[in-house]
């Protein structure tokens, strides 16, 4: 295969990831009429429309989904091929992209990034930090960090910690205001500070557990956050009920600006982890990162 043949596939590629000639020119930092000239120019070789344009969006028609995908897939396989071929030369080198969860981001991979690069300087990490529930395989990530029982399915993972829990809290003021519940359905007639999974429509429902079972409770209140330590910080200064994982909140509670509420309905389930897909080939600096988070993690 010819040099343009593979740099046309790969802006082919690039467009369907962006979504747009616009910001896939800005990625391949080329012009966007460059760039259109590159797709007409495939679409003439191979004989059939790669891609659907309107005046907002682009996106790939069935033929182009399927180009795209068999030569990100050959492409991913001669990039572990050179990787692995080189790596008996010394340090490990290319890239790893991970996505992690807020959390998870400040408690594991923020004070393990420092030392990481220092020790493997020619391998180069881009790190996504939100918390919305992506497909890690479909946005072509090598690993993720992410709550246990959100993890997806058919995937290697290990823990980076032990089991954690999630408990509600208020401002003392607040709850001389409004009293404090009793039971988590007392919650129904309290302001409670909601939060949105990013990419979800739906309110995230509190959780609590009785008698061996887990239950959810729809609360109500008139905040919504996407961030957690915003409403956190919410609670502290009055407005409502938080909920959210006990050690973000305990130096709340320590200095006094939060009180643990329901604690009695509070139980553990799987902190977070690191995770990454099932294939094949990884290359060596993906193995490498793996490997080092590993050493790292709080669980033997």
């Amino acid at each position: 295969m010819s040099d343009k043949n593979v740099s046309d596939l790969k802006a082919l590629r690039c467009i369907i990831e962006q979504g747009s000639f616009v910001a896939a020119a800005r990625e391949l930092r080329v012009s966007r009429s460059a760039l259109s000239e590159t797709i007409r120019r495939l679409e003439a070789r191979v004989g059939v429309p790669l891609l659907n344009r309107t005046t907002r969006s682009v996106s790939a028609t069935p033929a182009g989904e399927r180009l795209a995908a068999r030569f990100g897939l050959a492409f991913e396989e001669i990039e572990a091929a050179l990787s692995e071929a080189g790596e008996g030369a010394g340090t490990p080198s290319g890239s790893v992209r991970v996505h992690a969860q807020r959390l998870g981001y400040e408690h594991f991979l923020r004070p393990f990034l420092p030392a990481f690069v220092e020790r493997f300087p020619k391998v180069t990490v881009e790190v996504q930090i939100d918390d919305a529930g992506l497909d890690l395989v479909a946005q072509r990530f090598d690993a993720g960090i992410r709550l246990g029982e959100l993890l997806d399915q058919d995937v290697i993972a290990f823990p980076l910690e032990g089991p954690i829990r999630q408990i509600a809290a208020a401002a003392p003021a607040y709850l001389e205001r409004h009293g404090t519940p009793g039971h988590p359905r007392d919650l129904r007639g309290h302001r409670c500070i909601l939060f949105r999974w990013p990419g979800h429509d739906a309110l995230y429902n509190w959780e609590f557990h009785e008698n061996g079972v887990w239950f959810s409770v729809p609360v109500s209140g008139s905040l919504i956050f996407n961030d957690q330590r915003a409403a956190i910080e919410a609670a502290a200064d009055g407005a409502g009920i938080a909920f959210w994982v006990e050690s973000e909140i305990q130096p709340f509670i320590e200095a006094g600006r939060l009180v643990p509420l329901l604690t009695a309905y509070s139980a553990s389930f799987p902190g977070f982890s690191l995770f990454y897909p099932r294939h094949r080939h990884r290359p060596a600096a993906v193995r490498t990162f793996i490997t080092a988070m590993r050493e790292r993690s709080r669980i033997a």
